[in-house]
């Protein structure tokens, strides 16, 4: 017997089944995960809105992340910058996702500034600044659920994340492990601060990815999961 030519394909055959195997394993996960959380529903949509050029923006049929630069965008230039590096180049080529920033009217000149400066030259085809009026921008804001307010240059560091429903997403239950473990009291996660890098990275680029992985789904007819509501979770708290 040929102990070199066994020995060979012996490592073939634990070269090519191995990594079979691995994936086997990860085929479950991938189709049984739990969906990202809809914390709030009927977000208003942007009929009353603006933007340069004019082309109408919505947030009706698209994954959106949801901001409030205020009356002066150049303080947002850092909340803009971690957008832009850690959000919008990594979720850009998926399909239907988009950035809104939702701007008072006469702050135009100046969000062409902040373009410029967080543009590098690319294309920023998926970001959208819209205007409106002040009222309308509070509007869209207390349609949302959050712990925060909008300051009074209708301005916040949080971001939030809308799906193609006009639902709100996010975690009902954003507790850690060590957390859990000594039966703490459940809180949510309803937004993302931007000036917070391990946030954005951590936390919010996982859960977009969710979110675009059940729509993914969706279109190939391989969703089957429920979405946890808010009444499920005190479910879960009461027992």
């Amino acid at each position: 017997m040929n102990y070199k030519k066994v020995s060979r394909y012996v490592v073939l055959g634990v070269l090519f089944f191995l990594p079979v195997t691995f994936l086997l394993f990860l085929y479950p996960a991938t189709h049984n995960y739990s969906p990202l959380d809809i914390v709030d529903e009927s977000v208003i949509d942007l009929e009353s809105f603006s933007s340069e050029p004019e082309e109408k923006v919505l947030l009706l049929d698209h994954i959106t992340v949801l901001g409030f630069f205020g009356d002066n965008p150049e303080k947002s230039s850092t909340i803009a910058l971690n957008l832009k590096e850690l959000v919008y180049d990594k979720f850009k080529g998926f399909k239907g996702f988009q950035i809104v920033i939702l701007m008072p009217k006469g702050t135009e000149e100046a969000v062409k500034i902040l373009k410029a400066e967080i543009s590098s030259y690319e294309d920023l085809k998926f970001w959208h600044f819209v205007f409106g009026e002040p009222s309308d921008i509070k509007r869209v804001f207390y349609s949302l659920k959050t712990k925060g307010n909008l300051s009074s240059s209708l301005e916040t560091n949080q971001v939030y994340i809308v799906d193609k429903g006009l639902n709100q997403r996010g975690r009902l239950d954003d507790r850690t492990d060590k957390e859990l473990e000594k039966k703490k009291s459940s809180y949510g996660l309803y937004a993302y601060n931007c000036i917070e890098v391990a946030e954005i990275k951590n936390k919010m680029s996982d859960d977009l990815r969710i979110l675009l992985t059940e729509y993914r789904q969706k279109r190939k007819g391989e969703f089957n999961s429920d979405i946890r509501r808010a009444n499920d979770l005190k479910a879960d708290n009461n027992e």
